[in-house]
């Protein structure tokens, strides 16, 4: 591959990437419900942890929901370290997706 071609390439993935800060923002105030997961294109695991989140609060009142809770709470608060490499795994998938559209 040329180097106009890598440069093409470059610009595309700068200019469709996602933002880390729309994700770090939908994480930390959207908490539980995956939104950070589905925006980052993750949409089955942020339904699970949607439907989690949901099922958890809804069984609070007695008492077996909360183990549900913390679970959530604690796949979000790591998903928090997570995020950087999550984007960098799309942007790689699309440099691939679009040097194999090359040829």
């Amino acid at each position: 591959m040329d180097t106009q071609r890598e440069l093409l390439i470059e610009q595309r993935v700068a200019n469709d990437a996602k933002s880390p800060l729309v994700a770090y923002l939908l994480a930390i105030l959207l908490w539980g419900f995956g939104a950070h997961r589905m925006y980052l294109g993750r949409w089955a695991s942020g339904v699970v942890m949607l439907l989690l989140w949901g099922l958890g609060w809804l069984l609070t009142p007695v008492l077996i929901g909360w183990p549900l809770v913390g679970l959530v709470c604690l796949w979000a608060l790591i998903d928090l370290f997570l995020i950087p490499g999550m984007i960098q795994d799309d942007k790689d998938e699309m440099r691939r997706r679009l040097g194999s559209g090359w040829r």
